[in-house]
């Protein structure tokens, strides 16, 4: 290894110890001068210790290696054992440190130095949102700890073992790419429910509405409508939210799409951000309004947990049913059977249809067109929703602003240029 390298790896294992040890430093910052431990200096010549040892083992002897990292570790433990002696502190956390910070100094010689860099930022990170994490804890329930875990099991056992292949005649379904969607989905609903949990509820009703968009918009303007009844006075705050949550699911869509096909999301991003752009403006109206005229106390969104077992299960069945009437459609009726089904699945669902298209390969301007039919029924569809549940005057708001949006949505479209529709 030539001296500029060398150098530059031992100053990188020198300022990821400093780094630690400053976080740790200024943890203990209010204690008197050898009071603690291990600091700011002590952690910076740990990972430097980390990069000589690794020095000293290039010719390819690690046992160099193993020896000073159990002597760090043996000399680090006794200091710390007497630091909590005295304190009466349990924590493991600076020993555990400080052996991380060798190992990255190590690293840092003998690795790849972005491995290094990134593996001691994230050290940083664990170690300076202490707290936060501890409260996080203190928070999340079984049935949510238990979602995190079907989720892992979802995606690194299940998925695995599934073939990569199409496994029905008309080459609708590929079980490995069906679990695999059925996953970003469940994880894009269960990322939404913890933003919405750790929001918490003094955030009111607005961002929870917004973030419910990331779980289903339907369920949002379901729950909102409900409200209207016993609320009348605050349709235009319970309006605003379900525009919110609208223009969230118009978003969802692009980047689910993306997900799978290129292509289809940026031929669906301009007329779903003009549509978006639209819902947010009325939002923001009528939300604005409803403040003039004083909120008071609104309603709180309450969220259940979405990433259940049954619900994975079911919308993957869903999903698999939407992809086998799309592709059987199209084999026997082309573009009018895709059609049927993209209108037929927005009263429900626009992710099934969506995803169904993107996995569909090359995109084409019937698939985008199918998208687009199928938000736009999913869209008019709530408004009914809202009519019959919450009355007529949130029925008809709705109605008005959403169908300028997708009018909207629809001069976008028209007026994209041909190549960008056949990317």
């Amino acid at each position: 290894m030539e001296f500029p390298e060398l150098a530059t790896r031992l100053g990188l294992a020198l300022a990821l110890g400093f780094i630690i040890g400053f976080e740790r430093g200024w943890k203990e910052r209010a204690e008197g001068e050898g009071r603690r431990a291990a600091g700011l200096r002590t952690f910076s010549l740990i990972g430097l210790l980390g990069g000589l040892f690794g020095v000293l083992s290039l010719e390819g002897d690690r046992m160099l290696i193993a020896a000073g990292f159990l002597t760090t570790g043996a000399v680090m433990a006794a200091f710390i054992w007497r630091e909590t002696a005295h304190e009466g502190d349990f924590s493991a956390t600076t020993l555990v440190a400080a052996l991380v910070t060798f190992a990255l100094g190590a690293l840092a010689v003998l690795g790849d130095m972005r491995l290094a860099a990134g593996a001691g930022v994230a050290t940083v990170g664990l170690l300076a949102y202490k707290t936060q994490l501890h409260g996080f804890l203190a928070r999340i329930t079984w049935d949510e700890l238990r979602s995190g875990l079907l989720l892992a099991a979802m995606t690194f056992i299940a998925l695995p073992l599934l073939p990569d292949r199409a496994i029905d005649p008309w080459g609708a379904i590929n079980p490995h790419q069906l679990w695999l969607i059925t996953i970003l989905i469940a994880a894009v609903s269960f990322v939404g429910y913890v933003a919405v949990k750790l929001a918490g509820p003094e955030r009111g009703l607005i961002l929870a509405a917004a973030l419910g968009g990331l779980i289903s918009s339907t369920v949002v303007t379901l729950t909102l409508s409900a409200l209207a009844k016993s609320n009348p006075a605050r349709i235009g705050l319970l309006a605003g939210g379900i525009l919110a949550s609208g223009a969230v699911m118009l978003a969802r869509v692009v980047v689910l799409a993306a997900a799978l096909n290129l292509s289809l999301a940026a031929s669906l991003a301009a007329p779903f951000a003009a549509a978006a752009l639209v819902q947010a403006l009325a939002a923001w109206l009528l939300i604005g309004r409803d403040r003039r005229n004083g909120i008071g106390d609104p309603a709180r969104l309450v969220h259940k947990n979405p990433f259940l077992l049954s619900e994975v299960l079911r919308f993957g069945a869903m999903l698999a049913a939407v992809m086998l009437a799309a592709g059987i459609a199209q084999s026997f009726w082309g573009n009018a059977g895709l059609i049927a089904v993209a209108a037929i699945s927005g009263l429900a669902d626009v992710d099934a249809l969506t995803l169904s298209v993107a996995n569909m390969g090359p995109v084409t301007a019937l698939g985008v067109v199918a998208v687009l039919l199928c938000v736009a029924v999913n869209t008019l569809a709530k408004c009914a929703y809202a009519w019959i549940e919450g009355g007529t005057r949130l029925g008809l708001a709705l109605l008005g602003l959403n169908v300028a949006a997708m009018g909207v949505a629809a001069m976008a479209w028209m007026l994209m240029p041909a190549a960008l529709v056949m990317i």
